[in-house]
């Protein structure tokens, strides 16, 4: 099954940050990166929390499971 999550993409375009610099932040090449984003393979929870983190979103967000950037 392929998952895309929109919010991913969209925060790290909103904040203006290449893939290459998420990569490089992830400690991955760009095109695995780039595979990650458009869902041809999984993230991984750790990954997940890195971008989570590096944003100041919840996980949650990033997985489009709510619209509220922050956790409560």
């Amino acid at each position: 099954m392929k998952l895309k999550y929109v919010n991913i993409r969209s925060i790290r375009e909103d904040n203006d940050v290449t893939q290459q610099e998420m990569a490089t932040l992830l400690n991955i090449s760009q095109n695995t990166y780039s595979q990650y984003e458009t869902g041809k393979i999984e993230w991984t929870a750790s990954t997940l929390i890195r971008i989570a983190d590096y944003f100041d979103v919840s996980v949650d967000y990033l997985l489009d499971r709510t619209k509220t950037k922050t956790s409560n």
